[in-house]
């Protein structure tokens, strides 16, 4: 099945000269989602997973069904002031700021095996970030996975010698 044929590009979103690629027109289609988070299943399998950590909001919509295929647990990294209860916090760049995500002090514990996955693979800063969350937590980050990489936007340099699955690349 070729996963490209469902997603909608959407011209001069958010700005001029951008292509957004909408997985929303994916997500939708039941059977084609199943398959994209089966595909994600196969890809990672051998991989030893404690937990999946997915950055909000698209993460969620990759990480929390790929967490319930493999039977681990999925940790929410959410942007500041939307967890309870005490948490670590990182600072990341943006195309026009600075935003914070953070993550629960007890989501992981030190020497877990977690995976990262996320919807997209852009300039890396958001996955960096989310590393670095794990990091201070002590856990180990064994990969991350996503549906969509861009990659004219090299991410992958951002992130090291990490382990990196993506089922598109644009």
């Amino acid at each position: 099945m070729n996963f490209k044929d469902y997603i909608r590009i959407i011209p001069d979103f958010p700005q001029p000269g951008i292509r957004f690629k909408d997985i929303t027109t994916l997500i939708n289609n039941g059977p084609v989602y199943c398959a994209v988070i089966d595909a994600l299943k196969q890809a990672v399998a051998d991989k030893q997973i404690d937990l999946i950590a997915g950055p909000e909001a698209r993460g969620f919509i990759v990480g929390a069904p790929l967490a319930v295929a493999l039977g681990v647990g999925f940790v929410p990294i959410r942007k500041s002031g939307k967890l309870p209860g005490e948490v670590v916090e990182a600072d990341y760049d943006l195309e026009y700021g600075k935003d914070k995500l953070a993550i629960h002090k007890d989501a992981i514990q030190p020497g877990q095996r977690v995976l990262i996955a996320d919807d997209l693979l852009a300039t890396g800063g958001t996955i960096a970030t989310t590393l670095n969350l794990i990091d201070q937590l002590g856990g180990q980050v064994i990969g991350a996975a996503f549906l969509i990489e861009l990659g004219y936007l090299d991410g992958r340099s951002k992130l090291g010698d990490l382990d990196i699955f993506s089922l598109m690349t644009y």
